[in-house]
């Protein structure tokens, strides 16, 4: 397992959700992915779509303007 960092700020939605996507599909099962934004909508939009495709949200915080959203791989990835 390991931890990597993707820089999503100043993007608006989908952006960050297909950012985050197409870094974890580069990802193994179980690595961390710690997603920074500053777009609102991804709060709900990461976790959403992690929800969907297998993948579980450790935690979302703020962070002054940034939005970090920590989610670990699910195993069912492509």
């Amino acid at each position: 397992m390991s931890t990597h960092s993707l820089d999503a700020r100043r993007l608006l939605c989908p952006m960050p959700v297909i950012k985050a996507q197409n870094r974890v599909a580069q990802l193994q099962p179980g690595d961390i992915l710690e997603v920074i934004c500053t777009d609102p909508g991804a709060r709900n939009d990461i976790p959403a779509w992690c929800r969907i495709n297998g993948h579980r949200v450790l935690d979302v915080r703020q962070q002054e303007r940034d939005i970090i959203i920590r989610l670990e791989v699910g195993s069912d990835h492509d």
